[in-house]
């Protein structure tokens, strides 16, 4: 294992996850037994050298993976995506309107879907979405 590349995701990740820890770590802890080596690919590959490209701010790349996880319907990911989101500085409001945006490209199945995994995650952390910043 390259540990600088595995040291660079690790501080990537922790960028998107400081303020609430980390249910990727959780995952990686998971799949010690099984599968180890995914863990691993996550936080090297995806983390040190995806996330950590230069051109697009935390909260950027955070928007486009929770637009991703929607059009795919991983729920599961979803919600850990919408947390990181929101660590990163997203806001609520920006979080939803993202989803809203989707309903032409994806549907609106799973953008229901989505909307419900965001109202748990903000419950969750006790947020508030301020309606006046995405009602027409």
């Amino acid at each position: 294992m390259d540990q600088t590349k595995y040291q660079q995701g690790m501080d990537k990740l922790m960028e998107y996850t400081a303020e609430t820890g980390s249910t990727h770590l959780k995952i990686a802890d998971n799949l010690k037994d099984i599968a180890p080596d995914v863990s691993k690919y996550i936080i090297e590959f995806a983390y040190g050298d995806i996330y950590s490209r230069k051109g697009l701010t935390n909260q950027q790349r955070a928007l486009i993976t929770v637009s991703s996880l929607v059009t795919q319907g991983t729920e599961p990911q979803l919600e850990l995506h919408i947390n990181t989101a929101l660590t990163s500085g997203v806001t609520p409001e920006e979080i939803i309107e993202t989803i809203t945006h989707l309903i032409p490209y994806t549907g609106f199945p799973r953008v229901l879907n989505a909307l419900t995994v965001a109202q748990k995650v903000f419950e969750d952390r006790e947020i508030k979405v301020d309606l006046s910043k995405v009602e027409q």
